[in-house]
Order: structure tokens, then C-alpha cells, then sequence
């Protein structure tokens, strides 16, 4: 073995295990989303004219929906948006703001009664720098948590274990919705 394999670690096994998913590739370089330079429409405006199965939609009412998210960081995670393409929370109605937060009360509900969670984070990120993946559609995250989900595996495997497909997720809460 050479000096530069032995100083930096080429050609010796780390023996971490990879998961490949390129296909998000194009979400983590921007391509997708809808302030990048030729990217398509919001895909959160998109997502309303397909099929609630299709769009993973859980429940749509008069302002806003809840969706699940694309990439959860854990089972269930529910955005819940605005049908209006806003960015920040400012800009929403009076009455966006209450179906706002009577959806985020009810997916509480909802996953208490399908998954039993310990609990839940929710916030939002409000512009690219405080983290949102997708700035220019106002959203929601409501994450159910449980005792140990952030366990070895993301830790010590650096892969996150989802026990559910989308579709199943969906379906559950849509139709304990």
C-alpha cells in the first residue's frame, strides 16, 4: 500500500454499509425546487390536482390539506400546507390560519389513534437558511415521535429504518381521518 492510500484512507474498508438513492439527488441539488433557476411549478401546487392515493394526500379541506411527507424522518410524517402558493406564515388568511391549525389538531388525533406515538414535533422552517426544503410554499411538519426512533441505526448506521410504505401510511391516517 502506498503512503497517500495509508494517509488518506483510500483502497481501506470503513465498513460502513451504503444505501444509494439517486434518484434524490436532483431534490438535494435544488433541481426541483420552485425558486431554482428552470425548475418546474411547485410541486406542493402540483400535488392538488392528482389523486389523493397518487399525491399521498391524507385530507383536503376548504384552505389548506395535509400530505404525507416524500422523504419522513419518521412513519406518519404529515405536512399540512396551504392550497395558496405563499412562502411565509404571515401572508396567510384568517381563516388559512384556523384550518391551519385545526388540521395540525386533528393529525394529532389522527396519529395517536393509528400509531400511538409519544409524542410530536412540529414546526416550520421559514426560508432556505432556517432549512426549508422547499421555501416558497408555506408548510407544516407535524413528526410523530417515539421513545428510541432516533436509535443506532441512524447513529452508529446512518440509515433510518421506515417499517411502512407511503401508501400503507396514507391510508391509515386517511382513513382514521
Amino acid at each position: 500500500m502506498s503512503s497517500f492510500e495509508e494517509q488518506d484512507g483510500v483502497g481501506i474498508p470503513d465498513a460502513l454499509q451504503r444505501l444509494w438513492t439517486p434518484h434524490r439527488m436532483s431534490y438535494i441539488a435544488g433541481e426541483t425546487k420552485p425558486d431554482s433557476a428552470g425548475a418546474p411549478e411547485c410541486p406542493f401546487c402540483r400535488l392538488v390536482a392528482l389523486s389523493d392515493e397518487d399525491a399521498l394526500i391524507v385530507a383536503r379541506g376548504d384552505s389548506v390539506y395535509a400530505v404525507l411527507n416524500l422523504y419522513p424522518y419518521n412513519p406518519g410524517h404529515l405536512l399540512i400546507l396551504p392550497y395558496r402558493h405563499i412562502a411565509d406564515y404571515t401572508e396567510l388568511t384568517a381563516a388559512e390560519t384556523v384550518e391551519l391549525a385545526e388540521f395540525t389538531q386533528h393529525a394529532m388525533r389522527v396519529g395517536r389513534a393509528v400509531s400511538a406515538p409519544h409524542g410530536f414535533n412540529i414546526g416550520m422552517n421559514q426560508g432556505s437558511i432556517a432549512g426549508a426544503g422547499i421555501a416558497a410554499h408555506l408548510h407544516q411538519h407535524i413528526v410523530p415521535r417515539w421513545g428510541g426512533d432516533a436509535n443506532f441505526m441512524p447513529v452508529v448506521g446512518h440509515t433510518k429504518v421506515l417499517p411502512q410504505l407511503l401508501g400503507e401510511t396514507r391510508q391509515l391516517l386517511a382513513d382514521a381521518w
